[in-house]
């Protein structure tokens, strides 16, 4: 199967890096140009340096936006004013405790992990619409099925995204505009990577070896027994921003390794 996108223009929002980022480059690989996003102007412009360095023929251009608020949502709007592809892969996690939360940090991560797609999927999906092709990807996260105790909050937001990518596959059914949810599993991506890094350094272990650890003790259930890479979980994304994915809208789609013990 050859994937082919050129002509087609893809925005991935929270792309300098990790996930984001290999989906930017996968994209790009197949022809789409490829509008990346990041909070910072520092951060934006590196990755640009780097994805050029490395498609040179490819084209990319940068808008540095907080998305999380609906002024910064409002200047990737202004900058950027259509796509035919649409990545909301912007999100966050962090490990804390239930009880303890404030309001304020459950409406932070929902403005961020939620309301940044709410809000460029809202943009973004008419225009596709209108020219009848389009196909708009929500990354969620195998903890929107298996909700971490240690992340109630993070798995809340990703459930959500859940519901938005299946609701907004039911409003454009029929216009050739196809809304699709991608969950990732474990992912050595800059969040989780750093966060193996870090355990390996204070129990003096390899990252390998934490890794390991943190399967057997809060994902058992992987039948790959590893973390996935970013690249693994941006093919799935480049295929269903494919035109031979035409035929899937609605689904949520594991990239898991098999964390999710159900064949649904």
């Amino acid at each position: 199967m050859k994937i082919e996108l050129k002509g087609r223009k893809a925005i991935v929002t929270g792309s300098t890096a990790g996930i984001g980022f290999a989906i930017a480059q996968g994209l790009a690989r197949a022809g789409a140009s490829v509008v990346i996003n990041g909070r910072g102007e520092q951060r934006v412009a590196a990755a640009l340096v780097e994805l050029r360095t490395q498609l040179p023929e490819a084209e990319f251009a940068g808008v540095a936006a907080d998305l999380s608020t609906a002024e910064g949502s409002a200047l990737l709007a202004a900058r950027i004013n259509d796509a035919d592809i649409l990545v909301n892969n912007l999100g966050t996690a962090y490990v804390n405790g239930f009880f303890d939360q404030k309001d304020e940090e459950w409406l932070d991560l929902f403005q961020l992990n939620v309301m940044s797609g709410v809000r460029a999927a809202r943009h973004y999906a008419p225009g596709m619409v209108n020219r009848g092709w389009g196909r708009v990807v929500f990354i969620s996260s195998e903890s929107a099925v298996n909700i971490p105790k240690e992340m109630i909050d993070y798995g809340m937001t990703k459930t959500a995204q859940l519901s938005v990518s299946r609701g907004l596959a039911e409003l454009v059914g029929g216009t050739g505009v196809t809304v699709n949810a991608v969950l990732p599993g474990p992912t050595r991506s800059e969040i989780l990577g750093n966060w193996m890094v870090a355990t390996a350094a204070e129990q003096g272990i390899t990252q390998d070896e934490a890794e390991q650890n943190f399967l057997k003790t809060m994902r058992p259930t992987t039948l790959i027994n590893r973390f996935t890479t970013t690249e693994e979980v941006a093919n799935m994304v480049v295929y269903i921003c494919s035109e031979q994915a035409s035929g899937t809208s609605g689904a949520a789609l594991r990239v898991d390794g098999g964390v999710v013990r159900s064949i649904f």
